[in-house]
């Protein structure tokens, strides 16, 4: 069994709820981030589980320096 299969069981998934208020923006960005392919997640049934490790990488590679 490959690595990557064994470590499925230890994926955090976050609903889109959590990840907003995680980023402090509102649900319909989350969806929007999801929808465009910036954000990685899964869909169950009719709603989405995001990856912990997806949004903690968006968020890396979100920042830019302003000065």
């Amino acid at each position: 069994m490959p690595a990557e299969e064994k470590s499925l069981g230890q994926v955090r998934f976050m609903t889109v709820a959590e990840v907003a208020l995680m980023m402090r923006v509102s649900k319909m960005t989350v969806y929007r981030l999801v929808h465009s392919g910036e954000l990685t997640a899964v869909r169950v049934g009719k709603s989405f589980r995001v990856p912990e490790k997806a949004v903690n990488e968006y968020l890396r590679n979100a920042y830019f320096d302003a000065g």
